[in-house]
């Protein structure tokens, strides 16, 4: 890890953007502040999601950045790495702040407001589109099992992490998006969060070795016969690789249901984090699958061409652009 002090140092594509924790300001601020620090977030941790927002109506961005906010905050508590960069927070300290996090917007939540810097936008959204609570619950018991879960042996079991870690994700969105049909639409949205956190464990294998976290079924890499921490690609890494793919795009697949089931402007939304996510895919394929080599994304000019496109008045946007 590359301690904050030295990021001055780095060239500005190769710099990690600084964790949310340290980034709360001190102090009371207003809502509007609140939903601005959320808006940072987005912008400095979720590039595509961030991207995606700029076709939402302006009603409805600063919501979906007090989404992201909440989920890069907790998120950021779990992968915490000391001020200084050198030596690991006991995970028991970062337990502790989970649930601390946890704790005091359920308690804000329950009350109406919220003093905290992040939570302030959050819990006012979460009142205004009346989102189910426990998709809130769900998550952090997910970004607790973070901490300790190093593997998962199954895709079953891969998929119980993700129904909190990414499942959830799209749950909490719905109401803000505002489909035709709530209950229809729910399971493609379940499996579009899934699709996007596939997505990532596919092209963070390497990175996410470094944490000690394997987030391919274990009954995959052996029916493949790949040892993930040899960080090789070999003939079998890629043959796992193509599997995962395809079952990636099933996913997207079935996400491409749901998104004809919301208003135009939530569509172009969506469809915007959908194709740029799905592009990861190819870029990893493009480059034969050595996710070791290097960290493949898609540029900023792509993602600014792909939104552009999409505020364009046309046709309705139904899947892959």
């Amino acid at each position: 890890m590359i301690a904050v002090a030295e990021l001055v140092k780095l060239p500005f594509r190769s710099r990690p953007p600084v964790p949310t924790t340290r980034l709360v300001p001190e102090g009371p601020v207003t809502l509007d502040e609140s939903y601005a620090l959320c808006r940072e977030f987005n912008k400095r941790h979720g590039t595509t999601y961030y991207w995606s927002t700029m076709v939402l109506p302006g009603v409805k961005r600063h919501h979906v950045h007090a989404l992201y906010a909440f989920a890069r905050y907790a998120d950021d508590i779990v992968d915490e790495i000391p001020e200084g960069g050198h030596g690991e927070i006991p995970v028991e300290h970062r337990a502790l702040a989970l649930a601390e996090f946890g704790d005091r917007f359920f308690q804000d939540l329950e009350r109406g407001r919220s003093d905290d810097p992040v939570l302030k936008a959050v819990v006012h959204t979460v009142r205004a589109f009346d989102i189910e609570i426990d998709t809130f619950r769900r998550f952090l018991k997910s970004m607790t099992m973070d901490l300790t879960v190093e593997s998962y042996e199954t895709w079953d079991d891969l998929r119980g992490y993700m129904d909190g870690s990414a499942a959830v994700i799209g749950e909490m969105m719905l109401p803000i998006l505002e489909p035709r049909d709530l209950v229809a639409a729910t399971p493609h949205a379940r499996d579009l969060g899934d699709a996007f956190q596939l997505t990532n464990f596919l092209r963070d294998i390497d990175e996410d070795l470094d944490r000690n976290r394997q987030y391919v079924p274990q009954e995959d890499l052996r029916r493949f016969g790949v040892d993930l921490t040899e960080r090789r690609c070999t003939p079998e890494f890629v043959e796992l690789m193509q599997f995962e793919i395809a079952r990636c795009r099933e996913l997207y697949v079935s996400a491409d249901l749901g998104i004809a089931m919301l208003p135009e402007r939530s569509a172009r939304c969506i469809v915007a984090a959908r194709t740029l996510y799905s592009q990861i895919l190819d870029q990893i394929e493009h480059h034969d699958y050595d996710v070791f080599a290097e960290r493949v994304g898609i540029s900023t000019a792509r993602k600014a061409l792909m939104v552009g496109k999409l505020m364009r008045p046309g046709r309705r946007p139904t899947g892959r652009e």
